[in-house]
């Protein structure tokens, strides 16, 4: 268990952190010389059980809140203290609204300095910290009354902790949540190297496992560690613990960041929360308002965007938030979180990280609020089944399972379609996204009657343009497996709107493949073809359209056809300059790289155009990067063309 203390400066937070576990948490020159804590001080006590209680020791000065806010995270309990001959003092109140926003309801309340004043007096402060505690979460908390530096009222308090301890118990280490954990120091040890402390939030760490430091992208390795003060091969949820690290230099580490597995490591400038504006504010919480967000060690300016209810959140009310971020954040669906004003002078809401991967826009619209609905509750299967029950474009499970802090990527629910690299469609918007593509096949057979079927990539355009593609070739194959579509090359058809030639196109097609194959960039003519193969001209006309409309030749202007293979090493041309020059094709490069003339350089890149591969913006041509169209038809011979489909 960690304990967290809080309360005004010199109420004795230190002194009593000192009196029960015999460690000073002041350790820098500064901190002795004031007698005032300045940053997060560490001890710990023996439970009674085995294990042992760790206590984060916060500064208390209004200055230095948002220390305090990067200790009270990840804490179990907190201890509220309040001196008895101050009485409850503004960071008293702070401090209550800090704990109370972070959700933590398991606490006590301590009067220290109780040698100081009469019993009146205790019994007047007394009173008053029950008061300020109610209609908190901390309501009803256990009172104690002690004068640590004298050594008196201890013993209640020390065994209250450890009864606390015993029924808390060890945060599951092994319940499929990623290791985690927030820093909040970084220092050199000689002979030990770079060492970060902070507290465990989730999952297991071993001596030697790999980590991520987040936000960033360095590697990390653990050589050796301390949990709760000890030396230990393995740290676990709920722990203090100090990490020493192969792979990082101390310089690169500061407080904020996240040591995390790397199968959990997310990072955002921008995430959606459910947010409470404490109910001592005077004003609401606005779209537009400029705020510091503290999530877990870290504290961030950011701005606000109300998604509820207008674009005010009126004190003590509860609604969804865009938080847009000045930089990237660690961050995980469930985080605790606080904002403070913009200069950091008081506290103002609290909450939790619904979604990390917020969008930019349609950030309102009713689609995105119901996504959010469905990213409630406690266990993460759950949410997903309900996110993609809403997500008519899928959800990719890899990504939705780092953001939800697991070690590893949730099953696909049956009757889900899942794509390779993790790309899932629910079931009902699968069945809606086959209807949408059949449709949409139906439709350009009906008005492309003489077209064997567009490419893959336009029929995506035209049926489910919004469809990662991972899910719409999955999509595809599945309905190839049945028997709904066919395939052929990257044209894509009804199975019944296929082209059978007859025997005389069967032995045309073969006559004119070879010729069809040496033609080369140039193409060949139908009058030529049939010249050259000794047959009438309208019945070799026939034959190449036909072929054409099989997806087995190319016709680029009316007459002019070319074989798949050598429009594919066309296309391989096309890509190239495409890739040379930004993604666009002009039609003087793409002459140079073919050496035909700027005519017929220009119906091939119109040809392009219409069937998917380029698309016209301007005097340029731009690759559809999308587009698999020819990729896979390089070597591919047209002596198929005679064969039976």
């Amino acid at each position: 268990m960690i304990v967290g203390t809080a309360g005004h400066i010199d109420h004795g937070k230190t002194t009593l952190v000192r009196a029960l576990t015999g460690v000073d948490t002041d350790r820098l020159p500064e901190e002795k010389r004031r007698g005032i804590s300045i940053e997060l001080g560490y001890a710990f006590l023996d439970d009674g059980a085995g294990g042992r209680i760790g206590f984060i020791d916060v500064p208390g000065h209004e200055r230095l809140v948002h220390t305090m806010l990067a200790g009270a995270t990840g804490i179990d309990a907190a201890l509220l203290l309040v001196a008895a001959d101050d009485g409850p003092m503004p960071q008293t109140r702070e401090h209550l609204a800090v704990l109370s926003l972070l959700g933590l309801s398991r606490g006590a309340v301590v009067v220290t300095k109780t040698d100081r004043v009469d019993a009146e007096r205790r019994r007047a402060v007394a009173a008053e910290a029950a008061a300020l505690v109610q209609g908190t979460p901390l309501e009803g908390a256990p009172l104690f009354e002690v004068a640590a530096a004298a050594g008196q009222g201890l013993e209640p308090l020390r065994d209250w902790l450890r009864a606390q301890a015993v029924e808390t118990g060890p945060r599951a280490a092994d319940d499929g949540r990623a290791f985690r954990l927030a820093v909040d120091r970084a220092f050199t040890l000689d002979g030990v190297g770079t060492v970060v402390t902070g507290t465990v939030h989730a999952g297991r760490v071993r001596a030697g496992d790999e980590l991520r430091l987040m936000p960033g992208d360095e590697t990390v390795r653990v050589k050796s560690l301390h949990a709760q003060n000890r030396p230990q091969g393995a740290a676990q949820a709920g722990e203090r613990c100090a990490l020493a690290l192969a792979g990082v230099a101390r310089e690169s580490i500061e407080r904020g960041q996240w040591l995390v597995s790397p199968a959990a490591a997310v990072a955002t400038s921008r995430l959606d929360a459910v947010l409470t504006l404490w109910p001592a504010e005077t004003a609401p919480l606005k779209t537009g308002q400029r705020v510091h967000v503290h999530l877990g060690s870290a504290d961030v300016l950011a701005t606000v965007a109300v998604l509820d209810g207008g674009d005010a959140l009126a004190p003590g009310g509860t609604a969804r938030v865009q938080l847009v971020l000045s930089q990237p954040v660690g961050a995980w669906h469930g985080d605790r979180l606080v904002l403070r004003d913009a200069s950091a002078t008081r506290t103002l809401a609290g909450g939790t990280v619904r979604d990390p991967y917020a969008p930019v826009r349609y950030r309102r619209k009713p689609a995105r609020l119901a996504e959010l609905d469905a990213l409630s509750g406690s266990d993460a299967a759950a949410r997903a089944e309900r996110l993609l029950a809403v997500s008519p474009q899928g959800l990719d499970l890899v990504r939705f399972s780092a953001a939800q802090g697991l070690a590893a990527s949730l099953p696909a629910p049956a009757g889900a379609l899942l794509a390779p690299g993790g790309a899932v469609l629910g079931a009902q918007a699968r069945d809606e996204a086959t209807t949408a593509l059949l449709a949409a096949l139906d439709a350009f057979h009906a008005q492309h009657p003489d077209e064997l079927g567009p490419d893959a990539a336009r029929l995506r355009r035209l049926a489910l343009p919004r469809l990662p593609e991972p899910l719409f070739r999955a999509l595809l194959a599945a309905l190839q497996a049945g028997g709904q579509v066919q395939q052929k090359g990257a044209f894509v058809h009804r199975p019944e709107h296929g082209v059978r030639l007859s025997a005389t196109e069967e032995r045309i097609a073969q006559k004119a493949a070879p010729k069809l194959s040496a033609a080369g960039f140039e193409g060949a003519w139908a009058r030529d073809l049939a010249r050259d193969c000794a047959e009438s001209e309208p019945l070799m006309r026939t034959t190449l359209s036909r072929l054409a409309q099989r997806g087995e030749l190319h016709q680029v202007v009316r007459d002019l056809f070319y074989d798949t293979p050598t429009m594919a090493r066309l296309a391989a041309l096309a890509r190239g300059v495409a890739a040379a020059q930004a993604g666009e094709v002009t039609a003087a490069h793409f002459r140079d790289a073919t050496q035909l003339g700027r005519k017929r350089a220009i119906q091939i890149l119109e040809h392009f155009d219409r069937v998917g591969l380029l698309r016209r913006v301007g005097d340029v041509h731009r690759l559809r990067a999308d587009c698999q169209l020819f990729s896979e038809a390089l070597g591919e011979g047209p002596g198929a063309a005679g064969k039976g489909q």
